[in-house]
């Protein structure tokens, strides 16, 4: 059962870091990624560089032990980096996400999570559900703030 987990995880994942290429490609133009107006803080470009931070860092760092360094604040202070780069960072994370569930022991998903979080101890299979869950909320916003644009609303 847990091996089936992870494969729809694996699926999940793929699927949606794939969706996010998309939406980052269906902007107009470069600078439209980094648009800000009125309430909206965290335009399309810094919300695919802060889901790249948060998945490389959990899931290829944490669980995977890669030497992912996540620096979080440059997620949301960096300023017109190339859509280019954005994208290959997004097909980044979708091989290192899938490559590490795809090793991961599916014993581990039944384990605390080797990491501190501000929601305390929770279980590894949990806090992948919270990931997937934390990724379809930020892909929203990339899609609302990409239409928002798109239709001229700012």
């Amino acid at each position: 059962m847990e091996k089936a987990f992870i494969n729809n995880l694996i699926a999940v994942f793929n699927r949606d870091l794939q969706q996010l290429q998309k939406e980052i490609e269906a902007y107009p133009n470069e600078e439209a990624l980094w648009r800000l107006a009125g309430e909206i803080k965290n335009p399309g470009g810094n919300l695919c560089l802060h889901l790249c931070g948060n998945l490389q860092h959990f899931i290829g760092h944490v669980l995977g032990g890669s030497d992912y360094r996540r620096n979080r604040d440059y997620e949301f202070s960096a300023r017109h980096v190339p859509r280019a780069t954005l994208l290959k960072e997004t097909e980044t994370t979708r091989t290192v996400v899938g490559q590490t569930l795809s090793a991961l022991n599916p014993s581990t998903l039944l384990k605390p999570f080797p990491a501190e979080l501000p929601m305390g101890q929770v279980t590894t299979s949990f806090f992948l559900l919270h990931l997937v869950a934390h990724l379809n909320y930020h892909l929203g916003q990339v899609n609302y703030h990409r239409r928002l644009i798109e239709y001229g609303f700012f």
